[in-house]
């Protein structure tokens, strides 16, 4: 039963010295090391790059241009992951984030952002991703609660029955939905972390809020495509950001005033 898991992580919270705090404060669970999930994350990200068609240059540079602003404003340990970034072509309007720092766009993306600021908003929700551990707790509560903690055991190999097992919780099979839906409360955090890091980057963190109304816009107000389905509901990312958006402001006008002022353009 559902009501059970939260249960049994904070049982497990209170017998093992495996939980922290997110970014935004909130407890969470991680069971996994870094080094062992930022490989998964390298290795998935090499699958994806050969068997998904890539799009052209501009493309590239251009998505490349709006990630390396928001990476060179991470604090020093968080700019030594991996950062890698990738435009895929799909008429999909989707993002992914891996651990490690591995990313991917697709093209169907840059037909809803229209601006590299609201492409910053995508890109900073990716990024707030990884920083946050998503992925990590995410594996770690499915493992202490329905895989069982052997599965963390056994994933010292890829190939074995336990890391296939685990790379299917983490969404990281062959399957090219990228990765399974994070959790609700993982999409709101990663908004409101995104939003943080775009606005202190200087991209306008309210063109965030444009995205999501572009997002509206393009699937008629209707029931969200079945790529969202787990997702918070449009309206509720708004009400979200906007409740947050007089901190990201802030970090904004400070940034325009020390010079950032990014310049991606657009292919």
């Amino acid at each position: 039963m559902r009501w059970l898991r939260p249960l049994a992580v904070t049982a497990l919270c209170a017998s093992i010295a495996a939980c922290t705090t997110s970014p935004t404060g909130r407890s969470q669970l991680l069971l996994l090391s870094d080094g062992e999930l930022n490989e998964m994350g390298r290795q998935a990200f090499s699958q994806y790059q050969q068997e998904l068609p890539s799009a052209g240059q501009a493309s590239q540079r251009y998505v490349q241009c709006i990630a390396d602003a928001i990476v060179a404003e991470l604090p020093a340990e968080q700019r030594q992951l991996d950062w890698q970034i990738r435009v895929f072509e799909s008429e999909q309007p989707n993002a992914f984030a891996l651990p490690g720092g591995y990313m991917g766009v697709n093209t169907g993306m840059l037909d809803i952002a229209t601006t590299q600021d609201q492409l910053a908003s995508v890109i900073g929700h990716e990024i707030g991703h990884v920083l946050a551990n998503h992925a990590n707790e995410r594996a770690s509560t499915e493992s202490a609660t329905s895989l069982g903690l052997s599965v963390i055991s056994s994933t010292s190999g890829m190939q074995s029955a336990g890391g296939q097992q685990l790379m299917g919780v983490l969404g990281m099979g062959a399957q090219y939905g990228i990765v399974l839906p994070f959790s609700r409360a993982h999409e709101s955090e990663a908004d409101v972390i995104g939003l943080d890091l775009m606005a202190q980057s200087g991209f306008d963190p309210r063109d965030s809020v444009t995205l999501w109304e572009n997002m509206q816009a393009a699937t008629g107000g209707g029931a969200p495509p079945e790529w969202m389905s787990t997702h918070p509901g449009q309206g509720q990312r708004i009400q979200g950001l906007q409740g947050n958006m007089d901190q990201a402001l802030a970090l904004y006008e400070q940034a325009r005033s020390n010079g950032r002022t990014p310049n991606c353009p657009r292919p």
